[in-house]
Order: C-alpha cells, then sequence, then structure tokens
C-alpha cells in the first residue's frame, strides 16, 4: 500500500499490509523539511523529570524536529503511585504549562497536548472520565510492571505468568479504545530478564498481538529501551516484526525524562523499523492518526545534522 496524504479517520482499523503507513499532511516525502516530532516526553510534575519544559522545547529546535507532544503521566486516585505521577490537583497546571509552551514557541515549534495514562484494571472509567478534561492531541497508554501497586497485584512467583498477564494487560488497554498508542510495549523484560527470550516470546504472545491490531492502536517503539535493564529499544526487534507483520502501526517516542534526550536515537530507531520492514511511523493530533514516511524522517534530521556540521566548519575557518 503506498503512503498518501490523506490523514486516517478517527478509529481507523489499520489495514493487514505490512506498508499500511503514509506520509504526514502537507508532505512530500523529499528533501529535509522538519517533519519529526517527539511524542513521548515528561514534565517536572511526574516527580521523576528535570528542567523546564521550555530546555525541552530548545533542544527539539536544536535537533530539527517540527514539534514535540508533551504526555506526562497522568494523575490516579487513591494514591495510585502517586511518587512518579502529576497529583491530581496538579493536572490544571499542567494544562496551562502546555499551553503556555505553545504560545511561547509558535511559529518555532508544534507543541502539542498529549498525556501518558496507565491501563490498570478498575480504573478505566477514571482515566476517560480524565480525558474528557481537555483537548489532547495523543494518548499513550502504559502497563508499568515494576510499579508497587502493580507487583502487589499480579506477581505470584512464576516469571512466565506475570509475562503473559502484562500483555494481557496490554491487549485490554487497546480494546478499551481510550489510548492512541501502547507504550514501551515489552517492558516487563526488564522484570524477567532472567528468563527473557526474545526471539521465544514471540510465539506466545501472538494472540494478544493479534487482538492489538484488531484493536487499530498503535504501539510505541521507544528508544529509552537503550538504557534499562535489557539494553535494546521497547519492543525489541523480534516483536517490532511480528507488529509489522500484523499490520500494527508505529509511534516513536525516546520518553525524555531530561531535555537532552529529546529525539535520542531516532535514527537507531528508523533503521530497526525499516530492518522490520515498516516504511513510516504514525503522529497524531487531534487524536488523528497521519502518517510520516521514514524517509522523509532521516532526511529532515540529517539535513539539520549537515547545515549544523557546515555552520560549525564556517566558524572554524572564520576563527582560522
Amino acid at each position: 500500500m503506498p503512503c498518501s496524504t490523506t490523514p486516517d479517520p478517527p478509529n481507523h482499523r489499520p489495514d493487514p499490509s505490512p506498508n499500511n503507513d503514509a506520509l504526514p499532511r502537507g508532505s512530500t516525502g523529499a528533501g529535509s523539511a522538519a517533519v519529526v516530532y517527539e511524542t513521548h516526553l515528561h514534565t517536572t510534575l511526574c516527580r521523576h523529570a528535570t528542567g523546564d519544559l521550555s530546555e525541552y522545547a530548545d533542544h527539539a529546535l536544536a535537533r530539527g524536529l517540527a514539534g514535540i507532544t508533551v504526555t506526562c503521566h497522568c494523575p490516579m486516585p487513591d494514591g495510585h503511585s502517586a511518587h512518579v505521577r502529576m497529583a491530581e490537583d496538579e493536572f490544571n497546571t499542567y494544562l496551562a504549562m502546555v499551553a503556555d509552551t505553545r504560545d511561547a514557541y509558535a511559529g518555532r515549534l508544534d507543541v502539542r497536548l498529549g498525556l501518558e495514562c496507565d491501563y490498570f484494571p478498575g480504573y478505566e472509567s477514571y482515566v476517560e472520565n480524565l480525558l474528557w478534561r481537555a483537548d489532547f492531541d495523543f494518548v499513550l497508554g502504559s502497563v508499568h510492571p515494576h510499579l508497587p501497586e502493580y507487583r502487589d497485584a499480579y506477581w505470584m512467583g512464576d516469571p512466565t505468568a506475570f509475562k503473559h498477564g502484562y500483555f494481557e494487560h496490554l491487549a485490554q488497554a487497546a480494546e478499551t479504545g481510550l489510548f492512541d498508542s501502547l507504550a514501551h510495549p515489552d517492558l516487563v523484560k526488564n522484570m524477567v530478564r532472567d528468563t527473557w527470550n526474545a526471539q521465544g516470546v514471540v510465539p506466545a504472545i501472538t494472540g494478544y498481538l493479534d487482538r492489538i491490531a484488531h484493536a487499530g492502536v498503535c504501539m510505541e517503539l521507544n528508544t529509552s529501551g537503550l538504557y534499562k535493564a535489557v539494553p535494546e529499544m521497547n519492543p525489541g526487534p523480534a516483536i517490532l516484526r511480528a507488529m509489522q507483520v500484523r499490520g500494527i502501526p508505529v509511534t516513536v517516542g525516546a520518553d525524555a525524562h531530561r531535555p537532552e534526550r529529546v529525539g535520542d536515537r531516532f535514527e537507531d530507531a528508523y533503521d530497526q523499523l525499516a530492518a522490520a520492514g515498516y516504511e513510516c511511523v504514525s503522529l497524531f493530533q487531534g487524536r488523528e492518526r497521519y502518517r510520516v514516511s521514514i524517509d522523509a524522517c532521516r532526511a529532515s534530521l540529517t539535513g539539520v545534522a549537515e547545515a549544523q556540521a557546515n555552520k560549525a566548519d564556517g566558524l572554524q575557518a572564520h576563527r582560522a
């Protein structure tokens, strides 16, 4: 299926073709126009990120990005993992923070409103009501198996059962219809690294991937996995290929918790996507999916890097 410039309608179920992604609105797929977005970054409201949001925006500009989608961890009731997310009474502060940054960078950087929401069985209605409170561009759904609440509820001492439970919850998250993309979708491997078999896990999770594909939800390629206990992106290449075969669209994010990680290792991510058979990545605006060719993404970042190198060479020559 060739790339087109037409955005997908809301809740579009992806075509099972391996090349089901296309170009963004207004893009030709050629040249080095800025088309890349960081779609997963946090703010200090989550209590484990550093740097002002303007620093993230400045780094995105220096990196040559077209924009950023801010996706801080959503509040949860009952003190649920309160140490790693904004408080309920900080939600409006978050909305204002993103709006102020959007205004401050208007005409230079597109700043979009997103949210990373935990999927935890029993809290679906809370998350749904939260999402009605603002006009979001993009919503990530996450299962965080390392959080104490999740471990207490689902860790029974059996790594295999824990892995299956994790992927079951990812599939359930997709089936809620609440989320646009599933974040870091093999994060559990860092909890069970001694028994993790990257190739062997795929046959065991095909049923879950089939359900996610049927739900029409994206899955994320998250570059921060390179810095975790199992040092590879989330997901790893084997699962990424299984996603591609099923026509599951992909978003790319660095999961930046500090400014310098905005757009980090995106070139490597594009290489992994291409190796898996993908031709494009997905982006969201107003919860509507559109697509950008990997070639256009690469050209965008390469053009900026070359311009910066040429500028540095020029300054050095001038000083000489």
